[in-house]
């Protein structure tokens, strides 16, 4: 049975009508913001690509999205994302809870229609439900896991009844340490989390096996100090950077994001020498937490991990609880699969790299 089409009314969408979109939705993320999408452009250039959509359940909703151009193939072939890889979440937003698997199909289906040999899209890990239920032939699934932190009850209860005994532990021996949090909305931050995460690559880069002019050249294409000031100066106090310090030095820090009902952790550095031992990212996060209760947030989004890493087991700590979810890939041509064999070429070419020569004789 043919999938009925969404009703594509304005691309890009109207940006009174989809912050109406975003006040009436209440899963909506702050990347599904027009303020994050001016962020994304700004930075990675492309275009606003969102798309307002009469769905066949009558409702409007807007899929949040950017057109990135970049070197002439892209150009060419055509590439549509919500939203580009490191930059988060996309997916419809909708005036209600609940949404229809039958819409997504359809929105699908009008995507599909389209033309753009790749349309790339990752939802709420919240709605996943609804898109895996929906009719979609011939779309590739990749698999994901987020943390999510339920924070119903408010902070007492968050913290004394799914927050583990380790987490609470891990804070108190901050305090006693001496560490501080300064939370800044204005940007003013931006720089010292910045020279925090390009120390942080070095740490990085060895656990991965990788040459570290390699991993830093990465890090300044994938994340320079002007996409998080890009960011700051988009989203204004719905961006906020909190950094710890041990006697007055700043050993940690981490960026989140909000909008009405929820907190996500978007990026974190940290000088791991002096912060691991003082616990300084527990507390980190036991601010938010506290802030983000306070403030009604229903959820604090912690991002990505693999299951059962010791990033995963961090998260789960301080009462996050894992969330399976898909992205969907539209391709008219094998792109997803060639990437994986070019990372899996690499991957394995830096792992050889680091293996000793074998010795002589």
């Amino acid at each position: 049975m043919p999938v009925t089409r969404a009703r594509l009314l304005a691309a890009p969408a109207p940006r009174a009508e989809w912050r109406a979109l975003l006040a009436a939705d209440p899963e909506a993320l702050p990347y599904q913001t027009p303020g994050w999408t001016d962020a994304v452009v700004a930075t990675s250039g492309g275009r606003d690509a969102s798309r307002l959509y009469e769905l066949p359940s009558g409702l409007r909703a807007v899929l949040p999205a950017v057109a990135r151009p970049g070197a002439p193939l892209a150009r060419r072939v055509g590439v549509l994302s919500s939203q580009p890889y490191g930059w988060g979440m996309g997916g419809l937003v909708v005036p209600a809870r609940d949404l229809d698997p039958a819409d997504v199909a359809a929105v699908f289906a009008d995507l599909a229609a389209s033309g753009g040999v790749l349309t790339a899209l990752r939802p709420a890990p919240r709605r996943a439900a609804s898109y895996r239920a929906a009719a979609l032939p011939g779309v590739l699934r990749v698999a994901h896991t987020a943390h999510v932190l339920d924070l119903a009850g408010g902070f007492d209860a968050v913290w004394r009844d799914r927050a583990t005994g380790k987490a609470r532990r891990a804070v108190r021996k901050a305090e006693a340490a001496g560490v501080t949090v300064e939370v800044d909305a204005t940007g003013r931050l931006v720089p010292v989390f910045d020279a925090l995460y390009r120390q942080s690559v070095r740490r990085w880069a060895e656990q991965s096996h990788e040459p570290l002019w390699l991993a830093r050249l990465r890090s300044q294409r994938s994340d320079p100090e002007r996409k998080f000031a890009a960011v700051a100066t988009a989203l204004g106090a719905a961006c906020r950077v909190r950094v710890a310090c041990l006697a007055g030095r700043p050993v940690a820090a981490i960026i989140t994001l909000h909008s009405p009902g929820h907190v996500a952790y978007w990026r974190g550095a940290m000088d791991k020498e002096a912060a691991g031992p003082v616990r300084a990212n527990d507390l980190l996060h036991r601010t938010v937490i506290e802030a983000a209760a306070a403030e009604g947030a229903g959820h604090y989004h912690l991002g990505e991990s693999a299951p059962g890493s010791g990033l995963a087991r961090f998260k789960e700590s301080l009462g996050a609880e894992p969330v399976a979810y898909e992205g969907y890939r539209l391709e008219r041509l094998p792109l997803t699969r060639a990437d994986a064999a070019v990372r899996g070429l690499v991957k394995r070419a830096l792992r050889s790299g680091d293996r000793p020569a074998p010795a002589p004789g």
